[in-house]
């Protein structure tokens, strides 16, 4: 009778450690024949440009330039996305490769980017760079290269930019 009590208790300690899974948050690698930008839907081409949202339910959206995400971060799928939760996200690190915390990350501006925009992120800061919420707000004001990057790639609509 003890061992069938034990057995049963072990069961239950099993599905509640289960249940309190917790996210894996970690940066992801890049399939380069599967993962396309969430916004823009062009293939990840270079993850020194790329970034990746992990939500709690370990789904990940990408994209291919940080300029993507803010766009994205406008729409009712990101709101679905995030569903009121944590999410991580991680910028390419254009100095050193590997990954960087979005939200720790510094930005300069004014390199060619995959669509334009125009900034690259680095671990350390110095006299030019922008943190990732101005980087946002700056993006969100139209302070890009995209206007330039759309008319060299003869992507430019009357009015309104195409994304």
């Amino acid at each position: 009778m003890k061992k069938i009590a034990f057995i049963i208790i072990m069961a239950i300690a099993t599905i509640m450690a289960s249940c309190n899974h917790e996210p894996d948050f970690s940066p992801r690698t890049i399939n380069y024949e599967r993962d396309i930008c969430a916004q823009c839907l062009m293939g990840i081409a270079d993850s020194l440009w790329a970034v990746q949202a992990i939500n709690v339910q370990e789904d990940v959206l990408w994209f291919d330039d940080i300029g993507c995400l803010e766009e994205y971060m406008k729409t009712p799928n990101w709101q679905k996305f995030v569903n009121n939760q944590k999410v991580q996200i991680w910028v390419g690190n254009t100095q050193q490769g590997g990954w960087i915390d979005a939200q720790k990350a510094y930005y300069n501006f004014g390199k060619h980017t995959p669509m334009g925009y125009g900034y690259s992120a680095v671990p350390e800061p110095n006299d030019t760079t922008f943190t990732y919420n101005q980087v946002m707000k700056r993006i969100g004001e139209g302070k890009t290269m995209r206007e330039e990057f759309l008319r060299q790639h003869k992507m430019m609509g009357k009015g309104k930019m195409n994304h």
